[in-house]
């Protein structure tokens, strides 16, 4: 029996809250600038739907970032603004 790939679609009802890890290198404005770029596709995001944890060594930052997402494309549109942030590191 072969496995098929599962799309997301196949998994998520949209609309549904959808958590979005960012990290980065410790920055004062990284949860700020975070905030805004998310914010140009999520309008509704306010600054509590976001959790910040610093990493043991102090030299990173992991937000979460839970969003209401409306389909694949949107979830899409907000990793490819994430990832090509110059401040972002990883994006899960």
């Amino acid at each position: 029996m072969s496995k098929q790939a599962t799309d997301i679609n196949d998994v998520l009802e949209f609309p549904c809250r959808f958590p979005i890890k960012v990290m980065g290198e410790s920055h004062p404005d990284f949860q700020l600038i975070i905030y805004e770029v998310v914010r140009v596709h999520a309008p509704d995001l306010e600054h509590a739907h976001i959790a910040s944890r610093d990493s043991s060594s102090g030299k990173y930052v992991s937000l979460t970032v839970t969003v209401t997402a409306t389909s694949r494309e949107h979830l899409d549109n907000i990793y490819r603004s994430l990832t090509s942030h110059a401040l972002v590191k990883w994006v899960l």
